[in-house]
Parts: structure tokens; sequence; C-alpha cells
């Protein structure tokens, strides 16, 4: 594992990071993942240390159905394995398994394989795989603001949704029965809910909603993910943010991308 990750790292150090004061999410990466699966483990040591790398925005949705051979996910929800096999229709390849991670709701990889998540990352950057679409948001007084700039060429995409996901930045779990037995394993940015705020239709577009709505008694942030398609056919990612919930940081802004 730990070769894995130094793998992924110098595979990524000649691209450029962010400047000074910017805070542009390179990609984001979903790990599809299960306290059940032998293998998760050092996909879920990679996910840890990929978010607290910060470069990109890393989001873990633990599935349930491996819960028949043991050990009852304490994270898993149906609303992430309907997800993932969302993602395996609209790819057309249909594979689902843990651990899988896909980058920009376009290309999966094994998410222990630090060499393949490097190089999926480095695609999703090239072209129009990247992240394009300025996305800010802002959370204070008990409410979630989110502001979606308009497609600024006549070959960007122009239509999708938009997410709000409650997440767990970190969450350490003594896993009791099952192949994982005896660990403790943590997850980073653990999603707990997902919210659809609205459609998104190429123009410049804001949502504003209650705090509550969005929160999960266990989040401590939210992650903003516009993408093409919908909830049941999941297409390229085109812009994200992530902030702190208002009820931990009441005058915390975040805006990734440039400001609106």
């Amino acid at each position: 594992m730990r070769l894995a990750a130094l793998a992924f790292a110098s595979s990524l150090a000649a691209v450029p990071v962010a400047q000074a004061g910017e805070t542009a999410p390179r990609g984001v990466i979903e790990l599809f993942t299960s306290q059940g699966c032998s293998a998760c483990p050092p996909a879920d040591r990679l996910a840890s240390e990929l978010a607290r790398d910060g470069q990109n925005l890393v989001l873990t949705l633990p599935v349930d159905y491996w819960d028949y051979l043991g050990w009852r996910d304490t994270l898993a929800s149906p609303a992430n394995s309907a997800r993932q096999r969302a993602y395996a229709a609209t790819r057309g390849d249909r594979k689902i398994y843990t651990p899988q991670i896909v980058v920009n709701g376009r290309e999966a990889a094994v998410g222990g394989d630090g060499a393949a998540v490097a190089g999926v990352v480095t695609r999703a950057e090239a072209g129009d795989n990247a992240l394009t679409l300025p996305v800010a948001v802002t959370a204070a007084d008990g409410r979630v603001s989110v502001a979606v700039a308009g497609s600024r060429t006549e070959g960007e995409l122009r239509h999708g949704e938009v997410w709000a996901f409650s997440v767990e930045r970190s969450r350490t779990v003594q896993i009791g029965r099952g192949e994982n037995a005896g660990r403790t394993v943590t997850y980073a940015n653990v999603v707990r809910k997902m919210t659809r705020l609205g459609v998104w239709n190429g123009d410049a577009a804001k949502f504003d909603v209650p705090a509550d709505e969005l929160s999960h008694p266990d989040s401590d942030a939210v992650a903003i993910v516009v993408q093409a398609g919908s909830g049941g056919q999941p297409g390229p990612i085109l812009g994200a943010a992530q902030v702190d919930q208002p009820k931990i940081a009441p005058t915390l802004q975040s805006r990734l991308r440039d400001p609106l």
C-alpha cells in the first residue's frame, strides 16, 4: 500500500498545483468501499491520504451489498450502492466491485491501486474531462448558499443537476466480524446523505437552502457537485465545492474555483 501511495504522489509531482489563495479541486474522487471487504482497507487509507492532500475532493461511499458476509457495514447506505450501479450502467461496463474509485463521474479504477488511481486522475484533468465549471458555496446563519456559473464556451455541457452531499470528514470504525474482523479503519469524507438541489441548464444559477435540510446527525461538511445526466444516469462531473456546516463553523466561507 505504501508503494501505491508513493506511486500516486510521484506521478502527480509534475502537475501544477493551485496558485496561492486558490482552492479549486483538481478532481472529484469517489471511493466505493465496504467494511466487509478484505481488499478495501488499503483503498480507505489511500482515500484518507488524498483527502489530507486537499488537491482533490474525495468522497467515500460505503456500500451495503457485502453485509451478508457476516458484518453489517455501519456507514453503508443503499443510495451509495445505487449510485455505483448507476455509474456502471452509464459507462456500459457494468463493473461493480469494491474497492472501486470513480473520478469526475467518468472513469473507474481499482481503489487500492495508487498508480491506477493516479492515471485516472491525470486523464480526468486533461481537456474536456477537467472540472471547468466554477462553483461557489457559503455557509452562514443556518443556511447553505450555492452559486453555479454559466457555461463559457459552446462546446461545454450545458445541462446537469446540482447535488449536496452531507459528509463526515473522519470516522474510525472497529470492525467486529467478517473479513476484516479485529481491524480498525478510518474513513475520510464519508457520504451520509445526498440531496438534489435542482437543475443547472447552462446559465448562472443560485440555490439557497436551510442547512438542516442537507445535514445528517453525524455530518460536519457539505460537498456540492454539479453533474451532467441525472441521479439515475450520472454523467461527467462539471464542478464541485465543499464547506463546513453552519452548525460547526457558522461564519466560514469556502469557494472552490473562481469567485463568482
